[in-house]
């Protein structure tokens, strides 16, 4: 297969590539920033306008579009402003693209988040029955933007997909894998310098995915032509705040964490130059599609995963 990979320069990118590219897949990044040396294609792009890029998309099997600016930063005006229009704009003029092209992909992946479900504590969402945010009282203002740019987000692709186009919305957990500054690694020097202990109450839910499932299902879902629109991209047991630091406490051997506050979250937000949203808000997710179309993780417990990637982690220490 040929796989075109809009954004794949950053941390989805790097667990991407390098898989597919060992299977012998044709891999093909656009970035804004080619650099020399990987084992795959890097084309220059700006996310913005038509260029010889587009002749990539003409033939190709698969595009997965992971394009837009970082969410970890603070919400201010004019980052609010980039990470939407990052994901707008390079969405639409992918789709743009695509409807030049003579033989356009025959599947079009696009990124988009858990995040745009309703913060819950009770009730798990999964895409037949999930509430949809942005509504919730009492909600933070930066909470309701972050599930508006998914809307927006998704949004945008549904316009732009040219007819035959087979399109699916990734909205994806928090993808654990051990790699340096990824979700997990931030989360484990919390536990190795004693402060992995819960988040405010600790009642939130935590979503996630396993690295490698999310490979696999990504994989699953190009086999499978029945699956289009929103899949759920996360391990079928989210668990709360507290259970979930408690295991990547137990898998390193740590015996204890100091729990933080609201306040402390808060205050360790703005100190990080990020949002609270990120450990807060309570992502209840599960893959309804997925399990329904047959698939099965080899991940599906966070204890076991959490063990894998610790033992990984120490691995590609030692290897530094």
């Amino acid at each position: 297969m040929k796989l075109v990979i809009p954004g794949g320069a950053g941390q989805i990118g790097s667990i991407l590539c390098p898989h597919w590219r060992a299977q012998g897949h044709e891999v093909v990044v656009l970035t804004r920033a080619p650099q020399l040396g990987t084992p795959w294609r890097q084309v220059e792009w700006d996310g913005s306008t038509l260029g010889p890029w587009a002749d990539e998309l003409d033939g190709c099997d698969v595009v997965v579009n992971l394009a837009g600016r970082s969410v970890n930063c603070r919400y201010n005006q004019n980052h609010r402003q980039a990470i939407l229009n990052s994901r707008v704009q390079s969405t639409r003029i992918l789709g743009e693209a695509m409807r030049t092209r003579r033989c356009p992909p025959r599947l079009w992946m696009q990124a988009s988040t858990a995040t745009i479900y309703a913060h819950s504590l009770d009730a798990p969402n999964d895409e037949a029955n999930g509430i949809l945010g942005g509504d919730e009282p009492g909600a933070p203002n930066t909470w309701r933007f972050s599930v508006e740019v998914a809307k927006a987000w998704e949004a945008a692709a549904q316009e732009s997909a040219p007819d035959g186009v087979r399109l699916v919305f990734l909205r994806s957990a928090m993808t654990m894998s051990p790699d340096k500054d990824g979700v997990f690694d931030v989360l484990l020097r919390l536990v190795r310098l004693g402060l992995g202990g819960p988040v405010g109450n600790g009642r939130q839910y935590v979503s996630w995915i396993h690295d490698q499932d999310f490979i696999r299902a990504l994989e699953w879902i190009i086999d499978r032509q029945e699956l289009s629109g929103p899949v759920n991209l996360a391990a079928p047991t989210p668990l709360t705040n507290r259970a979930f630091m408690s295991e990547i406490r137990k898998a390193w051997g740590s015996p204890w964490g100091l729990p933080a506050s609201s306040w402390m979250a808060t205050l360790g937000a703005w100190a990080m130059r990020t949002e609270t949203e990120l450990v807060l808000k309570s992502r209840r997710v599960v893959p309804g599609r997925l399990h329904d179309s047959g698939f099965r993780f080899d991940f599906p417990a966070w204890a076991e995963a959490a063990r894998d990637l610790c033992q990984r982690w120490r691995e590609q220490s030692q290897r530094l």
